[in-house]
């Protein structure tokens, strides 16, 4: 169990630098999720190739983990765009309330009964995003693919927690990064007709900040969630992904000076949504005692 929750503490801070590579690359939000998923499933496939063996599975097992990595790519491409349509401070936090879908969403999709314990600290999570809501109304496009962000982590989140205790971590990503990118490679012609780009080639510098993300913040990120949800329940790893949003401000502030740009309000929602967090932590402790 320690080694789990230092997993998922690695993939937290790995994760804080998504925000900023989501400001960094200059394309927009599909394509930036598209190359990251098809990188991933590159990097995944050398490392088999290396390896010399590749997983072995049934077509509705590769199925069951594709749809997962489809999940995943719809995430990924509503936060960038909302990143992209307010900044990375309001992005990343409306990715807090991933914890409180997950409450709400886990026990209807495992047939479990409601915590109420869960809703109440998920709670404080939206009241945070509702005090950052209505600071300003040139964020509230992008706070609101935030919040459709959050509910496909949500069920992304469930869903990875039945695969990843079944079926060897690296098997998961490879097929959820192959599964991933050919959901998304369905949507994309309708993206493109919402939002038409002049070039789909990333630049050259984007291509190895691309690969960069898709290596660090990406395959390693997820080896690591992977095995935590092995051992640790899923609304466990959605809240402590409450943390990320501290680790990317505190980026964001120091490169982009995003500090200038932030009410008081948003700092009060950000102190209900750690809070969330301290919480549970409290009540998981509590109730190992």
């Amino acid at each position: 169990m320690k080694k789990a929750y230092i997993k998922l503490h690695i993939s937290i801070i790995l994760a804080g630098f998504t925000g900023i590579f989501g400001k960094l690359i200059t394309l927009n939000e599909g394509l930036i999720s598209w190359y990251r998923l098809f990188f991933s499933s590159i990097i995944m496939l050398l490392l088999f190739a290396v390896r010399g063996r590749f997983p072995n599975g049934s077509n509705a097992d590769k199925l069951k983990i594709g749809f997962t990595g489809t999940l995943l790519g719809l995430h990924w491409l509503f936060f960038y765009g909302s990143i992209k349509y307010s900044n990375i401070s309001v992005g990343v936090v409306c990715y807090a309330l991933t914890s409180f879908f997950n409450a709400i969403l886990a026990p209807i999709i495992n047939k479990n009964k409601f915590s109420y314990q869960e809703l109440l600290l998920s709670s404080l999570t939206l009241c945070g995003i509702g005090l950052i809501f209505g600071m300003d109304a040139t964020y509230r496009t992008g706070i609101i693919l935030g919040v459709i962000s959050s509910v496909f982590s949500a069920l992304y989140t469930v869903y990875s927690e039945r695969v990843a205790r079944q079926y060897e971590s690296a098997t998961v990503m490879l097929y959820q990064m192959i599964g991933g990118c050919i959901g998304l490679s369905v949507f994309m012609p309708i993206f493109f007709l919402i939002t038409p780009v002049s070039t789909i080639i990333p630049s050259s510098a984007d291509f190895w900040w691309l690969l960069v993300l898709s290596a660090l913040c990406t395959v390693v990120m997820y080896f690591l969630i992977t095995d935590a949800l092995k051992s640790i329940p899923s609304f466990t790893v959605s809240l402590s992904f409450n943390l990320e949003p501290l680790y990317t401000i505190l980026l964001a502030i120091v490169i982009y000076k995003e500090g200038r740009e932030l009410s008081v309000a948003f700092y009060i929602g950000l102190l209900l949504i750690v809070s969330s967090l301290a919480f549970q932590m409290y009540r998981l402790n509590y109730t190992k005692k």
